[in-house]
């Protein structure tokens, strides 16, 4: 039997060496945007250093980017990923950026091929998703759905094909990586829309290798381009969240693909604002056109404990069909597309204001503290207090388009638009 070090000193070493360790692991945490919205996709930020005003002489930097995209650039460390294309070839570009001076590290660029999409989508919408060891990107042309992990230095690991893409609007949908799996959603166009209607599922494969672990069918009806998130009620275990029409709202096993639970014939239409969650809700909205056409509350079911899940409210009036809300502080935040803001109890969906901002919005906004940001399709920044009662901070024009959602990792808010990307707050 080992003695105990009798002077103690060796305990309290242990307890120093830990509690560095812990405090490494959150500043590392901290430093991290690894997918779209950040952790959990919930677009939830600490960071204290991020101003709610701010002019061009306040940027940390700002640099040019090849092509254009709607993704959102995600960080790893001192790294920035992102994605681009040329709206001419569709060529797509996967970037790597220091996260302190914006330059170039690496750029590798693929050759690919136009086809019809949505004059509002674009050939870079997906948000690539970031881990200690890879970025890993997903797009599509027609006939590939393509998946791929490319390491930290630009070198491709992997690519899978994972079969044809029909389509009429393009995609959208972005990956998601949960412990060593790589989880992509695969809602495809139905025949009611298109001739040769793609085949559609979830599926996860092994970060590190590429190769399937699990897939799980889904019915084609609707393209969905909403992207998962990761629920863990109180108590239980994790849960894949997804949304889309023919399914509605699916919890998934992330370990074996399983469905846990299902709510269906909820949705009408095409989701693609993607889901968050409150405590003992998930929310989802879906949409027709250019509008937001429901959003509902759900209480997640459970098999094991023979519980359906069940629609605990709704909301049919100025919801966002594309933005992605926020949940702060028992608050649902919902930015429409037109502008309208609507803050709501999360609990009941009983409304605490409302107020039009006048201009069109595609981008999702993250919380910072206590203040909303979010970017409009004109390229303005909207900053509102994230509170009780309707307060607009600041609107800081970025001079130009933007439908990326903005990132924050490390105190610093990175801002993409047509064809920058720029760098705010933080020490300098």
């Amino acid at each position: 039997m080992t003695k105990p070090c009798p002077c103690g000193a060796c305990g309290l070493l242990f307890l120093v060496v830990s509690i560095s360790l812990a405090s490494a692991a959150a500043r590392a945490a901290d430093a991290d945007w690894p997918r779209f919205r950040g952790p959990d996709g919930q677009g939830i930020s600490d960071a204290t250093a991020v101003p709610a005003r701010w002019t061009d002489k306040d940027y940390n930097w700002k640099v040019s980017l090849p092509g254009a995209g709607h993704s959102s650039p995600v960080l790893w460390g001192d790294r920035i990923f992102l994605t681009s294309a040329d709206p001419k070839t569709a060529k797509r570009t996967v970037l790597c950026l220091a996260a302190a001076d914006g330059r170039t590290l690496w750029r590798r660029d693929y050759p690919s091929k136009t086809y019809a999409q949505n004059e509002e989508n674009n050939y870079a919408s997906a948000t690539p998703v970031a881990d200690a060891d890879a970025v890993y990107v997903t797009w599509t042309v027609p006939d590939e759905v393509s998946l791929l992990a490319l390491d930290h230095a630009g070198a491709e690991k992997w690519r899978r094909n994972l079969g044809s893409y029909p389509t009429r609007h393009g995609s959208g949908t972005s990956p998601i990586v949960y412990e060593d799996l790589v989880i992509l959603s695969n809602d495809q166009e139905g025949k009611r829309f298109i001739s040769n209607e793609g085949r559609s599922f979830i599926v996860a494969v092994d970060r590190t290798s590429g190769e399937t672990r699990w897939e799980t069918p889904r019915r084609t009806v609707l393209a969905a381009y909403s992207t998962p998130c990761v629920y863990r009620a109180d108590g239980g275990p994790p849960e894949l969240i997804f949304t889309s029409t023919a399914h509605g709202v699916t919890a998934i096993d992330p370990a074996t693909g399983k469905v846990n639970w299902e709510i269906d014939k909820i949705f009408l239409d095409r989701c693609v604002g993607s889901p968050v969650f409150a405590p003992g809700l998930v929310i989802g909205t879906y949409g027709y056109g250019n509008r937001g056409t429901r959003l509902v509350a759900v209480r997640p079911g459970s098999k094991a404990k023979g519980i359906e899940p069940q629609v605990v409210w709704d909301m049919k009036k100025d919801v966002p069909l594309i933005p992605t809300s926020i949940v702060k502080d028992g608050r649902l935040f919902c930015w429409a597309d037109d502008g309208t803001v609507t803050c709501l109890k999360v609990e009941t969906g009983q409304q605490v204001w409302q107020e039009r901002l006048g201009t069109p919005f595609f981008a999702s906004p993250v919380c910072v503290g206590n203040r909303l940001y979010c970017i409009s399709k004109q390229g303005e920044v909207f900053v509102l207090a994230a509170a009780d009662k309707y307060e607009l901070l600041s609107r800081v024009p970025l001079g130009e388009p933007s439908d990326a959602t903005p990132a924050v990792a490390g105190g610093v808010m990175y801002l993409r638009t047509a064809s920058h990307l720029f760098s705010l707050g933080g020490k300098k």
